[in-house]
């Protein structure tokens, strides 16, 4: 079961981050040309999943099991938190959503701008490009490693990211500006919901904590947050709308 949530978390976090990736390269395959834009792309996917085969087999295999979870449960909590902040904020109206169209529009307006090479090759395209899938993907790689490494189920987690970038490619490349349409701020505040879930679950059993029923017990903290959630979203709502209520 737990590998099931946990190919679940990295997928719909690395469906996101590619999502994001996808905007750059299209823009830049759309404006400068696509061999460039394709070298770039396909250099930055090569750097990460070097990253992640160096890194993970490394971590498991040099840090003390209990220290790596305390520390990756932290890390996971910081991400969690930080992404369920953003999608709360974004599902009660404090904070405007995500549109990938939007963005997608100035990128292109961006790279327009600038000068063709005289060459075969556009440094600009290859450089975007890398520029936006590397970052973009670092913080899958991150993700990647922190739930896999300490759960010996690095495999199953580049699976997940792997599958996630495969599925965004084919659809975005399909559907190409309909990037709007993406459900992304639900995808984030999933992924916020079972980082978080994960996090508290490594770090506590990083210092001790037996959990009833095991990995199942990721269940139930998913189950307990995701409801807490709901009810901070219904509540700030209800407070939102008497602020505005209130002003009118």
């Amino acid at each position: 079961m737990s590998d099931w949530v946990l190919l679940a978390a990295v997928f719909l976090a690395s469906a996101v981050e590619a999502v994001e990736a996808l905007t750059i390269v299209l823009a830049s395959g759309i404006t400068r040309g696509w061999r460039s834009t394709f070298e770039g792309a396909g250099a930055a996917l090569l750097a990460l999943a070097a990253l992640v085969a160096v890194l993970g087999p490394a971590i498991a295999r040099l840090v003390p099991i209990d220290a790596l979870r305390v520390v990756v449960g932290g890390l996971l909590l910081v991400f969690g938190l930080q992404w369920l902040r953003k999608a709360v904020l974004r599902a009660t109206g404090y904070k405007a959503l995500h549109d990938e169209d939007a963005i997608f529009e100035r990128e292109v307006a961006r790279l327009s701008a600038v000068p063709a090479s005289g060459s075969g090759r556009d440094a600009t395209a290859f450089t975007v490009s890398f520029k936006g899938v590397f970052l973009e993907g670092m913080e899958v790689v991150i993700i990647v490693v922190t739930l896999g490494a300490p759960s010996g189920r690095l495999g199953v987690a580049a699976l997940g990211a792997g599958a996630a970038v495969l599925l965004v490619a084919l659809v975005g490349l399909a559907v190409h500006r309909r990037l709007s349409e993406v459900p992304e701020n639900a995808m984030k505040m999933g992924v916020g919901l079972m980082l978080t879930s994960f996090g508290t679950f490594w770090a506590a059993e990083g210092v001790g904590v037996a959990w009833p029923g095991n990995d199942l017990a990721i269940l139930g903290l998913l189950g307990v947050y995701a409801l807490a959630t709901l009810v901070t979203v219904a509540a700030m709502r209800r407070g939102r709308l008497a602020t505005v209520e209130e002003a009118a």
